[in-house]
């Protein structure tokens, strides 16, 4: 990778007037703290809005951009119409609450929406400014969900990430979102998805399977020509910036003056930026259950609340500040004497010397949102306390409790547990809160922000170097040249062709997918040309294979390989015991009844349960149960349960495609071809010999040598566009 493109909201500095000059000074933010120190290390560029509108900045904006891009800042301008409707109006009343879990929050305009897409736009025709099909384009967060895909369209071969800082919401709530195609569209643009937790991992896949009809395995996605890889990465934090930012000695003076003034006093700190996901009004109403159930710790501990403006023109952020205000001013009137307040309150922000210190003097952290991306403020906490001392308290809600388990982890929702929390908090021994901080900055230190950043780059070298491995098994039209040349040139030829998802296209109902007519004009030239045998290979019945092809001359292999037809005359290959599927069709049944949308279709001797038209959630589910049940039960039977497209079949394990192919083998053919779309096909490429070749519709992992797209415009038409090809420059006889 040439260089790193990191693409952003917001540029990591802010630019403010000092002296009549333009002056930059870093960004508080959690994104700007975790990558610019992470950024200095690659060769890197940065692009972000510049943080504000044309309108209200007069100065020269090429001087500007010069002097950032000293730094290797490359700044975007928007004016006041698509600040204000892509920042304030999309990304914060619309995206903000809903990925949240705070539907009722969420407003949803129109005229918003294309601002969004427009500004996307913008930092797109940026990006492209910049960047080369060498480069690696890492982008961040909810503003920018649109944009890996617009950069898809014109750099298709650009190596493109996504990390979100934000959750994810399930996806009951997130299809609320009239524009929710486009927007995983988007996302998907990227080759690698990067969350903070396996929950919003769950939920985006579950959102572009419900939504996008995009099936995983194992966090690994198949998007047509393409694959891609959604995964978490807990976001760290720059460690010893932090524990070295407490030891110093001006933190330590601020210390001992702070002291002074509290006396005896403990502390518990809350630090949170206004805004209604942050949980502040529960953590006041726990504070105040906690003084009203244990009035022996009054005058003996203080609550110091920093609440960092934000927004606060919105009418929703209005009413939290007066709500905050009234419950401070209810708790301080409440408990408050002559020496003690309960409540030290402060509304503004604070430089990181300052928060350091208030780290280190503080005997517990209270941290309870309702819910959170990450929340790095809990881990500077802890990365501040160099004795080991300190109590954290945290909530569930945030993506940290997942890694902080030492921590006191409460429902920020439950007055009661957190006030009791609180309690068990200020009465731990110091042992154990040594025990318990010790571990979680073992952690913290272990899993910092360039340990982060070095995960999610070697994650991205994997998922390239398999896209790398897909794309030279891909048949390119150099190689389709070279398939229908070697087939002119051959005097033996054989095709060995799967029916479902290979020539034709999947259906809810099995009898729906019939060849069509221009798959039956295919055959019909197929089967007219010299020296050329064509197999239809398939898992379907005999009576419907023979129905659908008994009138061409071909021979065609059914219910995977237990039937054949030769020579237009119809053979069994094995004689089978059936008396297993009595008992295994109640089973079957069972799962049809507690499964709406599901059927099961039997064929001669196998059964296969069906679960295309049942809800994907629902029907996954029960197939994992299924598939256990299964395994338990034919075992010792002599049975293969298979797991195909939306179906399960149970068969005898004598019979496989591999088996019947070799009966074909045993001759010479100097031209082969075999195509298949699933895991049944695998053994009948597995049986071919070294100058066959093996094409697997699809993207998945196979022992093909070649893949072709599962879809092109909707049908399974990879394979009918080589097939037609051999008609045309192949001399037939009619």
């Amino acid at each position: 990778m040439e260089k790193t493109i990191i693409v952003s909201n917001r540029l990591p500095v802010t630019l403010s007037r000092k002296d009549n000059k333009v002056v930059f000074t870093p960004s508080p933010g959690g994104l700007a703290t975790g990558l610019a120190g992470a950024s200095k290390d690659m060769n890197s560029v940065w692009i972000g809005w510049a943080g504000f509108s044309l309108e209200g900045f007069h100065e020269n904006t090429d001087d500007i951009k010069s002097s950032l891009e000293k730094q290797r800042l490359i700044p975007i301008f928007l004016n006041d119409n698509d600040v204000n409707q892509f920042y304030e109006g999309f990304s914060n009343t619309t995206l903000w609450p809903l990925f949240h879990s705070f539907p009722t929050y969420t407003s949803c305009h129109e005229e918003q929406w294309e601002v969004y897409k427009k500004v996307n736009e913008i930092f797109c025709d940026e990006v492209l400014k910049h960047a080369g099909e060498e480069d690696f384009i890492w982008i961040h967060d909810y503003h920018l969900l649109l944009l890996p895909g617009l950069i898809r369209k014109k750099l298709p071969k650009a190596k493109i990430a996504y990390f979100q800082h934000i959750p994810f919401p399930s996806y009951e709530i997130f299809r609320i979102l009239p524009w929710r195609e486009q927007i995983l569209e988007g996302v998907t643009g990227a080759d690698l998805i990067g969350f903070h937790t396996h929950d919003d991992v769950k939920h985006f896949l579950t959102s572009i399977q419900r939504i996008l009809g995009m099936e995983n395995k194992m966090g690994t996605v198949r998007a047509e020509e393409r694959i891609f890889k959604v995964d978490a990465f807990p976001l760290g934090i720059d460690f010893f910036k932090y524990w070295e930012t407490s030891m110093l000695k001006s933190t330590e003076r601020q210390v001992g003056l702070h002291r002074k003034q509290f006396q005896d006093v403990k502390i518990i700190l809350s630090i949170d930026r206004l805004d209604y996901t942050k949980g502040i009004p529960e953590r006041l109403k726990a504070f105040d259950n906690f003084l009203e159930k244990n009035p022996e710790f009054r005058e003996k501990v203080s609550l110091l609340m920093i609440v960092v403006p934000s927004r606060e023109k919105v009418q929703l952020y209005k009413n939290l500040k007066m709500e905050i205000d009234e419950l401070v001013g209810n708790i301080t009137s409440k408990y408050r004497t002559v020496n003690w307040t309960p409540v030290l309150y402060f509304y503004r922000s604070y430089p990181l010397q300052s928060l350091s210190a208030f780290y280190k003097l503080s005997d517990v952290a209270l941290i309870t949102p309702l819910r959170d991306g990450m929340n790095l403020v809990c881990k500077e906490y802890v990365a501040s306390r160099n004795d080991e001392t300190g109590v954290l308290i945290l909530s569930e809600m945030a993506g940290a409790a997942k890694e902080l388990s030492d921590a006191l982890v409460i429902n920020p929702y439950n007055i009661e547990e957190c006030a009791n929390a609180i309690k068990t908090a200020l009465c731990m021994p110091f042992d154990e809160q040594q025990r318990r901080m010790s571990e979680m900055q073992y952690l913290l230190r272990k899993y910092d922000v360039s340990k982060w950043t070095s995960i999610f780059l070697k994650s991205m070298e994997e998922i390239v170097q398999k896209q790398e491995e897909l794309a030279m098994k891909r048949l390119t039209p150099e190689l389709k040249h070279k398939v229908i040349s070697d087939f002119n040139s051959s005097k033996k030829r054989i095709l060995f062709l799967d029916y479902d998802g290979t020539l034709v296209s999947f259906q809810n109902k099995p009898e729906h997918a019939k060849p069509d007519k221009d798959l039956n004009d295919i055959m019909t030239k197929l089967c007219a040309i010299k020296n050329l045998k064509v197999v239809i290979i398939s898992g379907r019945n005999k009576e419907t294979l023979n129905e659908w092809f008994g009138h061409f001359n071909m021979d065609i292999i059914a219910e995977h390989g237990l039937w054949m037809r030769r020579e237009k005359n119809w053979k069994m290959m094995f004689q089978l015991n059936d008396e297993w599927k009595k008992e295994l069709s109640a089973l079957l049944n069972h799962f049809v009844e507690k499964t709406p949308g599901t059927f099961i279709e039997e064929k001669e001797h196998s059964l296969v349960w069906h679960y295309r038209k049942a809800d994907d959630d629902l029907s996954n589910a029960r197939k994992k149960e299924l598939l256990d049940y299964l395994q338990y039960l034919t075992t010792n039977m002599g049975l293969s349960v298979l797991e195909g497209n939306k179906v399960v079949e149970i068969k005898s394990a004598l019979i496989n495609k591999g088996r019947a192919v070799k009966k074909y083998l045993k001759a010479h053919f100097d031209f082969i071809l075999a195509a298949g779309d699933d895991w049944t096909d695998e053994d009948m490429f597995k049986e071919m010999p070294e100058h066959a070749y093996t094409i697997k519709i699809g993207s998945s992992l196979s022992a093909a040598k070649y893949t072709l797209p599962q879809y092109i415009q909707g049908v399974n038409s990879g394979i009918r566009t080589i097939l037609s090809e051999i008609t045309e420059k192949t001399q037939k006889l009619f």
